[in-house]
């Protein structure tokens, strides 16, 4: 069975085909090949999440070498949704790239693709340095995009992103070596099987790798106070580009869940939940810290910025309760902000090309030349954001309070879930009302030039997807709790070891 390793090798094969000169110099071929390579991602993500759901975890190893010694790919259901959203979110955000915004550099097609297989490998990879590996071909990738066009600003908030993920890159390494030596392996259900039984020597060396390790992955997912170079970073790129990071930060928040649940879980002897407290202690600084942000913000796209830092603290909470119907929650909130964060970048990137000068700015500016068309986008986009009912963001957000409930941990959680929707309810009205309301003049001519269908068209079907969330609500969060308990009860594990999944 090779469908776990056709999602790497899907945007691999594409980008390589893409840089040969014929379809190099030929843009039309180029999108071509990336649609299609986008669509067959999306239809074997999903072919992946029903396959796992039914018959259990699936593994793939290269070259036929067996784990802990070889490079094993696994996908199961909590990898298989990942594979999902992201083929979901970079099919729209690349059809709103071809609308014009990839004209601005020859290589933006191959580095999105590029981008997607970094993203996919760290997924479904069951090793903690292939892990890293994949993180890096995915860093790789997003330092070009990032300053894909150009630009002094750009290229000013891109150095800070890459000196941190730089700097995370090196404890990384530093991490990984420390675990080696406590554990003699770096496969993780393998440090998961042997992590209750660590000789006494051995302790320390895990428990100084684990806790850098959650450092890393707090730089890539954006946790306080590693969390400046977001906004900035994500305000200034390229609309398409800043969509598709909108999944950057959850591989930070999936490899804890993947790392941390699983090899420092309850289970794990002295390593039990290691590092939870200071944990759970910053995921609430960082949800207050992305709604003080939020409340401050000047811009549309710095607004969402902020709103992705809220999202981010509100999923580490789920890390940190540590359990079954947490992770669930925190796994169906990961689809909804996800995707809709991604749709408002998309959002973002229709009215900055229908107000001129303005730009996304909160300022008196000329009408929208789609006024209804935007504003329902926005509207709808704000209210998923916000968690208002019906939409996707109040399923996730009520499933991540019953989850604190059932864990004891409502008195803290509850407050800060409340609270920042309510900044955000505050700071997305009164952009609405200035973008939307606050006009003045004629219709900005360069609009009709800039905006084409397919960005009309890729805005709404991102959008759409909140709606997705809600009339498949059951379903799903039936599927995040059968991914969760999967995680939890150590079924990849037993897969490994070769009992039955």
């Amino acid at each position: 069975m090779h469908l776990p390793a056709l999602p790497v090798l899907l945007p691999f094969f594409a980008a390589i085909l893409i840089l040969y000169p014929w379809f190099n110099k030929r843009l039309h071929l180029q999108r071509l090949v990336a649609q299609f390579a986008l669509l067959m991602l999306v239809a074997v993500s999903m072919l992946t999440l029903f396959k796992t759901l039914a018959e259990g975890p699936i593994g793939y190893a290269m070259g036929d070498w067996e784990a802990p010694f070889g490079i094993y790919l696994l996908a199961d259901p909590l990898a298989a949704f990942m594979l999902v959203v992201t083929s979901v979110l970079a099919l729209c955000t690349h059809l709103f790239a071809c609308g014009g915004e990839d004209k601005t550099g020859r290589f933006f097609h191959p580095l999105f693709m590029f981008q997607l297989m970094g993203l996919n490998g760290a997924f479904l990879t069951a090793d903690a340095f292939n892990l890293f590996v994949f993180f890096e071909i995915l860093l790789i990738a997003s330092y070009s995009l990032l300053i894909h066009g150009g630009g002094r600003e750009r290229t000013r908030a891109a150095q800070h992103y890459v000196l941190y993920n730089l700097i995370g890159s090196a404890f990384f390494l530093i991490a990984l070596a420390l675990l080696y030596r406590a554990f003699g392996t770096l496969n993780i259900p393998d440090m998961a099987s042997r992590a209750p039984t660590l000789p006494e020597e051995s302790i320390p060396f895990a428990q100084a790798g684990g806790l850098l390790l959650m450092v890393v992955f707090g730089v890539k997912a954006a946790l306080l106070p590693l969390h400046f170079w977001l906004p900035r970073t994500y305000s200034t790129t390229s609309v398409p580009v800043a969509a598709l990071f909108a999944v950057m930060t959850k591989v930070g928040v999936y490899s804890l869940w993947r790392i941390h649940s699983v090899v420092f879980g309850h289970d794990s002897g002295e390593l039990s939940d290691l590092g939870v407290v200071p944990l759970a202690w910053l995921s609430g600084l960082t949800v207050v810290a992305g709604a003080i942000g939020a409340l401050a913000s000047q811009t549309l796209r710095w607004l969402i910025a902020n709103l992705i830092v809220i999202s981010v603290g509100t999923l580490l909470m789920t890390v940190a309760m540590g359990t079954t119907q947490s992770v669930a929650a925190g796994l169906y909130y990961t689809l909804h902000s996800t995707l809709m964060s991604g749709a408002f970048f998309l959002v973002a990137g229709l009215i900055l090309m229908q107000r001129g000068q303005a730009e996304d700015r909160f300022v008196r500016s000329r009408p929208l030349l789609y006024p209804v068309f935007t504003g329902v986008l926005f509207a709808v986009t704000a209210m998923a954001m916000i968690g208002l009912p019906p939409f996707s963001g109040f399923l996730g957000k009520v499933f991540i309070l019953q989850a604190a409930v059932d864990s004891g941990d409502a008195i803290w959680v509850w407050p800060l879930v409340l609270i920042s929707g309510l900044a955000a309810l505050i700071a997305l009205s009164r952009a609405g009302t200035t973008l939307f309301w606050r006009t003045q003049g004629s219709v900005v001519p360069e609009a009709k030039e800039k905006l084409s269908n397919v960005h009309l068209v890729a805005s709404g079907l991102l959008v759409a997807t909140t709606l997705v969330l809600v009339i498949g609500g059951g379903p799903l969060t039936e599927w995040s709790l059968r991914a969760a308990q999967d995680l939890h009860a150590g079924v990849t594990l037993n897969y490994l070891n070769g009992g039955q999944p």
